[in-house]
């Protein structure tokens, strides 16, 4: 039980360090659109149909958050060669491993997502439904 409590904890805190981040970029609204969206999009896409889809983007907001996601998923599957996350799903990744890689990206981005919400909504994290009042 304490075990998954420090790994959720080590989730949380790389997500908040990763929202921080993107807190002064002037693309935060583009982020945290996708950050809503994405453990979805993982779900009902695929972990390596969404990466490629991110990278086929081109744009900040995507590029960061896929960097984001491989960070964390590297750190949790330990794969080495090749370094890209996209490029180990297609060449290396064994069924459990690519299972393992999706359950750690739909869990590090959900708290990408809370943080997110909180962090990048509004005027200086304030919710767009409290800046009304």
């Amino acid at each position: 039980m304490s075990q998954q409590r420090s790994l959720e904890q080590k989730r949380a805190a790389q997500a908040w360090d990763c929202v921080k981040e993107v807190k002064s970029r002037n693309y935060k609204k583009d982020y945290l659109s996708l950050a809503r969206s994405a453990p979805a999009d993982i779900q009902a896409n695929g972990l390596g149909q969404t990466l490629a889809f991110w990278r086929a983007k081109k744009k900040d907001e995507h590029n960061d958050l896929y960097q984001h996601v491989a960070t964390w998923v590297k750190t949790q599957v330990r794969f080495t060669q090749p370094s890209d996350l996209l490029e180990w799903i297609m060449k290396q990744a064994s069924t459990d491993e690519y299972r393992r890689a999706t359950t750690e990206a739909i869990a590090f981005l959900s708290w990408v997502k809370r943080f997110a919400e909180a962090e990048l909504e509004g005027n200086n994290g304030v919710p767009n439904s409290q800046e009304k009042r």
